[in-house]
């Protein structure tokens, strides 16, 4: 079954799917509190409620990098548009299909043939100066990711090389902040779904991220948690129910029930047909709207 899978994903993800840093960021400017929309209450105080800020004039606006593997290239439209709206920040999407954290590192003795250079991390934030970089991996580690070296996928030196490229990544980015004479940008970890293999990869993968986040004062944004059911995290399923914003939007919510997954692709959340080519998801899918508005949520308080 695991190698049915496998073969899947090379069908559809292929093709769509240390230092510290230098230094750290310097806290964010005092920010004037937003004008409130209600009424005071009777001690005179604002209710709660508050408009949103400001567009921001187009260069003035923080950049978020996006970098990541077949998820990132079939979600990035769906982010930017979660990202941008309301005029604060602007996105540029770098995914390449079936990549992993070596792909976009640099000085690599075994040099990526999916990620080209000018868009490894290092140049990407030299080029863009980003003041968040979002990093979406689902752990690939095969043929098809030949950084990686062959390691097989959940052995005990398939997570160490995962952490150490974790940590060299995180250096690489701070690095190249420093030499740009920018801010070292805010790095936001996308925890993931569960995997369709039924293993606990991910739950280790996801550990990683937050252990290197932590070390680093880095951010996560629980996308996977999006995409599962309260209570199961851990717990893989190809329908969920509706969220109230589901269920009053056409087609995206029948008998309750919302389709995160295609019958023949339990691992991305695109519901058009697969494609050779990869491309961003041409199709409403709801499984890519909760995870890119998780993300968005989480980078939201570093571009203000």
């Amino acid at each position: 079954m695991t190698l049915v899978l496998l073969l899947l994903w090379c069908a559809t993800g292929c093709a769509f799917f240390a230092e510290p840093p230098e230094e750290e960021p310097p806290p964010p400017a005092p920010r004037a509190a937003a004008r409130s929309t209600a009424p005071a209450s009777p001690t005179g105080a604002p209710a709660p409620q508050t408009v949103p800020d400001p567009p921001l004039p187009a260069g003035d606006r923080p950049t978020v990098l996006y970098l990541g593997d077949s998820l990132a290239m079939e979600n990035q439209l769906s982010l930017a548009a979660a990202i941008e709206a309301g005029g604060r920040a602007t996105v540029h999407n770098a995914p390449h299909s079936g990549t992993t954290l070596c792909d976009y590192l640099t000085g690599r003795p075994v040099r990526s043939l999916l990620v080209p250079d000018q868009d490894k991390a290092a140049a990407l934030v030299a080029r863009h100066r980003p003041r968040v970089v979002v990093l979406q991996f689902w752990g690939n580690s095969w043929g098809y990711t030949p950084c990686m070296d062959d390691i097989q996928q959940s052995s005990a030196r398939y997570y160490t090389r995962y952490a150490e490229d974790a940590a060299t990544l995180t250096s690489q980015i701070a690095t190249a902040a420093r030499r740009a004479g920018i801010p070292r940008p805010r790095i936001v970890w996308v925890l993931q779904g569960p995997d369709p293999l039924g293993s606990d990869r991910l739950t280790r993968v996801n550990d990683l991220y937050r252990a290197q986040a932590a070390a680093t004062g880095d951010a996560l944004a629980d996308a996977g948690r999006a995409v599962t059911a309260p209570g199961a995290r851990s717990t893989w399923q190809r329908q969920l129910p509706c969220t109230e914003a589901e269920s009053t939007t056409p087609g995206a919510c029948r008998n309750g029930l919302t389709t995160l997954h295609r019958t023949d692709d339990p691992l991305h959340f695109c519901l058009a047909p697969t494609s050779t080519t990869p491309r961003p998801c041409p199709a409403p899918s709801p499984g890519i709207t909760r995870y890119t508005r998780a993300i968005a949520t989480a980078v939201a308080p570093h571009v203000r």
